[in-house]
């Protein structure tokens, strides 16, 4: 096997055409067996083999600065750049990232995790040329969801400026996660159905229409060469107005062709953008058929596809299916969501209320404005996005819905500790950097149920208010039909005790529960409370329970800095109380690895047995030796 012989780079380039397509085949082979087992980003791995093929066998990285854009599609970058034997540990705890990692490899030229940075980082290590860096060669490689984002155009419009030797490879496979939508489409539609085409088609079906011997077979190879000439007149416009040589498209699946392309252009003077036309999941049927299932997936079989784990309903199936519910009875409520139709629960909203649901790319700050426009006429707007990928849009936020207090309902899902996909994704910041915004209601559900109860509450509020819930199962309380709205800054009092006060909000409440249970085995009465709201605080329950139990222990999972414990200690000082231990207990000032949800949150403490070692640390002194029960 070709795969096992490369060692680097440099053994890649010995190769011939006809083994490197071969290598291509042994690539997919690799992929699609250790996704099937860690799970990962299988369709655009897949899609892009051939692509990276070709660019390690024309450029030399690490000299060269590759840079993924994502970085969800560099598994076959990794397995040709010296990591072969580790890539059966990717995405796993202690093993290699499922992303491009600076720290892990030399060839990893940027950290990348997030969409649509390619570019800009590209340019500003080119730009840094002028300030006493070595000579190289910058390639970025950028998706066309990713194109559709604001940020991949400021790169394209500053690079078109500085007139630097930068290459943009645009990997163009008609989809990101959901099915593209946004300015790049759209600029093209326009073109096509502009007069400088509509005439040119006309007058040559005019022309043909006269010569019947032609005959019908010219027209239908005018028709398949159609594409073509889309392809080749209309782009180019959009990126030599940007100031760069358009060269394309050319088919990403021919590495004969690539490889070319890439010699040709490789010292070409100024900025140069490379069109390559792509199939995300090439190489496995199902993955080609449904590349949105197959982008991100856990654990599967092979041969059927079918999940390796048995289902279980998620807090984003919940989501949905509760917004339909309620959607049903009130039309002004509409979706809106960031190319994450699927990850964040709203399959079902497209299909019922197919008007009401709004797709704008990868684009979250352009989703929050929009979201605020429609409130302003009346509009019941609700942003789903993935708490990581929130904080793209925080002025936003702040400026164009909280300032005005529009209703905006934030539906954040991804909350806390993500798992495998690691410090890119975890959303571990969001209650930090929501909490201090004036006119924003803010909370999180202990389980389904209350996640139900919640949204309801949200969109009967009239003002800003966001709900932050986690990845993965939320069975508990799911079954409950009813959806009631709660006090808006009610805490829920799930036990009450004399010892000791657990305060805990979201998902961490019922892992709270379980440890006073264990914390009454070792004689100590804590006091369980289910916060519900960061935003606006139960401040007299919580005073109140302070004072009963002298001892106060707050669990979240969001970094503890500026997060609930810290709301929590404010109102405890505002309040003037004194002589009350309290601890927090959340995510450290560290950026956490990637790993199982259960792995990870045990080695923060952020289970049952963790929460009762902290307890019991907090109270222990004033009952000796409890500490070694545990």
């Amino acid at each position: 096997m070709h795969i096992e012989k490369i060692k680097s780079t440099d053994d890649l380039k010995r190769l011939t055409l006809e083994e490197l397509d071969e290598l291509a085949g042994e690539l997919r082979e690799a992929i699609i067996e250790r996704v099937a087992l860690n799970g990962g980003h299988l369709a655009p791995s897949l899609g892009v083999v051939d692509l990276t093929i070709a660019l390690h066998y024309v450029f030399n990285s690490p000299h060269d600065k590759i840079i993924w854009d994502v970085g969800h599609q560099s598994y076959s970058h990794k397995l040709l750049t010296g990591r072969y034997k580790a890539f059966s540990t990717i995405r796993q705890y202690g093993g290699i990232s499922g992303f491009p990692k600076m720290s892990e490899s030399p060839h990893d030229a940027f950290g990348t995790g997030h969409s649509s940075t390619s570019i800009s980082a590209a340019l500003g290590m080119v730009a840094a040329k002028n300030h006493g860096s070595d000579e190289f060669k910058a390639i970025a490689v950028i998706g066309d969801g990713a194109m559709t984002a604001g940020l991949a155009f400021e790169g394209l419009n500053h690079a078109g400026h500085l007139k630097k030797d930068l290459i943009v490879i645009l990997n163009d496979n008609e989809m990101s996660i959901s099915p593209n939508v946004g300015a790049l489409s759209a600029y093209l539609r326009k073109i096509l159905m502009g007069d400088f085409y509509t005439k040119f088609k006309k007058e040559t079906k005019l022309i043909l229409d006269r010569f019947p011997k032609v005959g019908e077979s010219v027209l239908k190879v005018a028709k398949k060469a159609e594409d073509t000439f889309k392809g080749f007149i209309v782009p180019g416009m959009l990126f030599e107005e940007l100031g760069f040589e358009y060269v394309g498209p050319v088919d990403g699946h021919r590495i004969d062709q690539l490889i070319e392309t890439f010699k040709r252009f490789k010292d070409f003077p100024g900025p140069v953008l490379i069109h390559t036309i792509t199939k995300k999941g090439k190489g496995y049927p199902m993955a080609e058929k449904e590349p949105g299932i197959f982008h991100g997936i856990g654990p599967f079989d092979v041969e059927t596809g079918e999940p390796a784990s048995s289902p279980t309903v998620s807090y984003s199936e919940i989501f949905g299916r509760a917004l339909v519910e309620l959607a049903k009875n009130d039309s002004k409520i509409v979706a809106i969501t960031a190319a994450m139709t699927e990850g964040t629960g709203l399959s079902e909203f497209v299909r019922t209320f197919p008007k009401r649901f709004y797709d704008v790319g990868i684009a979250e700050p352009h989703a929050v404005t929009f979201a605020a426009g429609l409130a302003t006429r009346g509009v019941k707007p609700v942003v789903a996005i993935y708490s990581t990928f929130l904080q793209r849009s925080y002025d936003e936020i702040i400026h164009d819905v909280c300032l005005q207090s529009l209703p905006v309902v934030f539906a954040i899902d991804r909350a806390g500790i993500v798992g495998d996909d690691g410090p890119t994704h975890n959303g571990v910041f969001d209650l930090s950097f929501l909490r201090h915004i004036p006119n924003l209601v803010v909370m999180a559900p202990k389980d389904g149920t209350e996640l139900k109860q919640m949204l309801k509450t949200a969109l009967s509020l009239n003002r800003p208010a966001a709900i932050r819930y986690p990845r993965g199962s939320a069975n508990e309380g799911y079954e409950t039909s009813d959806i009631e709205e709660i006090p808006v800054g009610k805490a829920e009092i799930l036990k009450n005790g004399k010892d000791l006060l657990i305060l805990a909000i979201g998902n961490m409440a019922l892992p709270a529960l379980e440890a006073s249970r264990l914390l009454a085995d070792a004689g100590i009465d804590a006091a369980v409370v289910n916060a519900r709201f960061l935003k606006p605080i139960d401040t007299s329950a919580i005073i109140r329970l302070a004072r009963e139990t002298g001892h106060v222990l707050t669990v979240e999972e969001n970094v503890t800095a500026g997060g609930f414990g810290s709301a929590v200690l404010e109102e405890l000082t505002k309040a003037g109380i004194e002589n009350i231990k309290v601890s927090t207990l959340g995510i450290p000032d560290r950026f956490i690895e990637q790993g199982p949800q259960k792995l990870l949150r045990k080695e923060l403490g952020l289970d049952a047995e963790g929460i009762t070692k902290r307890a019991l640390l907090l109270v222990g002194e004033r009952q000796p030796g409890i500490q070694n029960k545990f």
